[in-house]
């Protein structure tokens, strides 16, 4: 299945959250971040078809740092939107319907696990080194990232280990909040509201599941808001201890991972789905 390359009706900029949902903003990034990978591996083969005798010294900034600034800015867009949708019903964020049953099993609190971007460097600096392996050991400088230097892998080393601290902070946070669910005042609150229906007295005031419910909501909120701001710091400290050329890579595996599961997973959900009706309609039969 070849990538989109034509805009959508509606860009993700445009979009506004009180009238619009987040699955229609959510394809509409999907369809801007395809376009962004086409402009990621053509500048790269653009840099990569200069000869290297007649780069100069800023080159790999020059032509490879404006569509890596896009790309951030274009994830940076997506927190940003995200945390104003999820104001509005965050408890959605913990349930996307925008995306697959597949990716959905695999989320931490909302989203993508940050310490997954050191998984993705690392797998993909592995298989390049592979495919060059003759030239590195002929001490030819390949640039991508399968030639990580050491100082480099130190500092990748030791934000994974921040990044992992950080990730075990915010879980547990989750996991208090989790257990809230079975204190005094919900106890207390769904004995009362048992307690009314079964004498017919009827429901309990909504006002008052409402006012011990929000707080937990709104610190629902919170905690979501901090593995957001954990997924994009993480994105852009590695893209920061990369070159440019580097960055360009890591990048279009990022893009690559995230558009194929998503399309993949939808596609076991279609095909699910169908099953489903299949066996239904000849039950009927």
């Amino acid at each position: 299945m070849s990538l989109p390359t034509n805009r959508s009706p509606y860009t993700a900029r445009n979009i506004n959250p009180d009238s619009d949902s987040f699955h229609n903003f959510f394809e509409s990034w999907l369809v801007e971040q395809s376009q962004h990978l086409e402009q990621l591996v053509s500048t790269l083969k653009e840099y990569d078809h200069v000869p290297p005798r007649m780069r100069g010294g800023g080159d790999e900034e020059r032509i490879l740092r404006p569509v890596i600034r896009r790309v951030i800015q274009h994830y940076e867009h997506y927190y940003t939107a995200k945390a104003r949708w999820a104001k509005l019903d965050v408890r959605s964020m913990f349930s996307p319907t925008w995306r697959s049953s597949f990716e959905d099993a695999f989320l931490w609190i909302g989203g993508w696990r940050p310490s997954m971007a050191f998984h993705l460097l690392y797998s993909k600096s592995g298989l390049q080194l592979e495919a060059r392996l003759e030239e590195v050991m002929r001490g030819i400088r390949t640039g991508d990232l399968g030639d990580l230097s050491t100082s480099q892998m130190e500092r990748v080393n030791e934000l994974q280990q921040e990044t992992i601290s950080k990730e075990k902070e915010i879980t547990e946070k989750q996991a208090k909040l989790q257990e809230t669910l079975a204190d005094s005042s919900m106890v207390e609150l769904t004995r009362s509201a048992t307690e009314l229906m079964r004498t017919g007295g009827g429901v309990l005031d909504e006002g008052r599941i409402d006012a011990t419910l929000a707080p937990k909501e709104e610190s629902l909120g919170g905690i979501l808001q901090r593995a957001d701001d954990l997924r994009l710091k993480t994105l852009k400290d590695v893209v920061g201890v990369l070159s440019p050329k580097q960055g360009v890579h890591f990048l279009i595996a990022a893009a690559e991972l995230h558009l194929r599961l998503h399309e993949w997973g939808k596609r076991r959900d279609a095909r699910n789905q169908q099953r489903r009706e299949v066996g239904g309609s000849s039950q009927e039969h």
